[in-house]
């Protein structure tokens, strides 16, 4: 390859390390033309996997800034997936065909500029994809939505209600006052007529003390015949 062809090589690779979501490194030792273009179909619309050249590409992570995350990975037949959309489509890729084609070995990678292992990108791969998690966020979305709009319209309802409750405690409250004040003034009418003279209510004349008998006068005594 020829100079010019190398620095070409390693500044779009270093765009793609710089560019891409996430990058996972691989080892691809004994696999047919074939097996790899099933892998990269596997990958989905948002991911390419690219052979790579070992010297070139360390280069690359170095000026991306990922030489501490990469450059030991580059060991050995080498090719990278590099992510531009959902990751965890990815990694099931991966994960999906390393089981079916064990020569498949995944070295490592990093997502968002951080070093990710073999096991994390597994345990990535094992997550939902970005479908699946927008798709129950719009269902539980949709459904509080659903439940709000229920409730908006169940205000003008209990609204009313709450009027037509305190109206007719109004209306209650309005009747038994005039019936109160009457009854009142029944009761005060009856208590002036028992207090007017004249009337059958007459109190009683209290009885005249007895008057104590008058002692009996002393008879006189006889006068004696003069002799």
């Amino acid at each position: 390859m020829a100079n010019a062809e190398k620095v070409a090589a390693v500044a779009e690779l270093t765009e793609r390390f710089k560019s891409s979501s996430g990058a996972v490194l691989t080892e691809y030792r004994g696999l047919t033309v074939a097996q790899l273009a099933e892998l990269r179909k596997s990958l989905g619309d948002h991911a390419t996997f690219a052979v790579v050249k070992n010297t070139l590409t360390k280069i690359a992570v170095t000026d991306a800034g990922l030489k501490d995350q990469l450059s030991s990975l580059l060991v050995g037949p080498s090719a990278v997936a590099f992510v531009d959309g959902d990751v965890v489509e990815a990694a099931k890729g991966l994960r999906d065909f390393a089981r079916a084609n064990p020569l498949l070995v995944i070295k490592g990678g990093v997502l968002d500029g951080r070093a990710i292992t073999p096991s994390e990108i597994i345990k990535l791969a094992d997550l939902e994809s970005r479908e699946v998690l927008l798709a129950k966020l719009a269902g539980a979305m949709k459904a509080s939505l659903a439940g709000a709009a229920a409730t908006f319209n169940a205000l003008p309802v209990q609204m009313a209600q709450l009027v037509e409750a305190l109206r007719a405690k109004r209306a209650a409250a309005g009747e038994a006052g005039p019936a109160a004040t009457a009854d009142s003034a029944t009761a005060d009418s009856a208590t002036a007529d028992s207090a007017t003279p004249g009337s059958d209510a007459t109190p009683a004349t209290p009885e005249t003390p007895a008057t104590p008998d008058t002692p009996a006068t002393p008879d006189t005594p006889a006068s004696g015949d003069e002799g």
